[in-house]
């Protein structure tokens, strides 16, 4: 048997968490009638249907977007704002694709589009703490002290960062800024900017 959650995601509806979200909202039917449990678990030949759609298995499709600033990383945007499915074709947004994971509206940089739920779990899920590299420059010389620290981790409003890595790529004692790699292995919301901050440090390019 199988749960319904990974049905989902194996069509290529949404990725488990957001199959978790489609359950509440009373979306998901097996059989015709509504789901209201989240670890409901399916015969092969039950129909489930999203929205009233019945879905089904789809072949599984992979790209590589270099996200721009000022773009949203959604497949919706309430206010307008362009979103990465604005740079896919017709054809490709057939295949029912979102983006895995997330970058800030300000920020760019390489992002995931599939139709993959299972590939998608795999990439955020916290579990897996699967590193993510960014490029930052900051206003301000980063010291070794600072760095050190935030290697170890950092204390936020959430809790202790896990350990992260540290490769400084310019200090530029002229106009006071630091270009350095930044590797985490989460994905907490501004994580990025909010570590820096906490040494004092604005971030300027991400």
């Amino acid at each position: 048997m199988e749960r319904i959650q990974k049905r989902i995601a194996s069509c290529g509806v949404a990725s488990r968490r957001k199959a978790e979200e489609l359950i509440k909202e009373g979306r998901v039917k097996v059989n015709g009638v509504v789901v209201e449990t989240l670890g409901y678990k399916l015969n092969p030949n039950d129909e489930v249907t999203v929205d009233d759609v019945v879905i089904a298995k789809v072949q599984k499709q992979y790209y590589v977007l270099n996200k721009p600033r000022a773009v949203i990383s959604s497949v919706e945007d309430e206010h307008s704002r362009k979103t990465v499915l604005d740079f896919c074709s017709k054809e490709m947004l057939k295949d029912r694709l979102y983006p895995v994971g997330r970058l800030d509206y300000d920020t760019s940089g390489v992002l995931i589009l599939t139709n993959d739920g299972e590939f998608a779990n795999m990439i955020i899920h916290p579990r897996y703490h699967l590193p993510k590299t960014y490029r930052v420059m900051v206003n301000g010389i980063l010291e070794t002290e600072s760095i050190k620290k935030m290697e170890k981790g950092v204390e936020l409003e959430d809790g202790l960062t896990l350990p992260a890595k540290v490769r400084v790529r310019k200090k530029d004692f002229n106009i006071k800024k630091t270009t350095f790699d930044l590797t985490i292995q989460e994905g907490r919301n501004h994580q990025v900017k909010r570590m820096c901050e906490y040494f004092g440090h604005e971030v300027t390019s991400l």
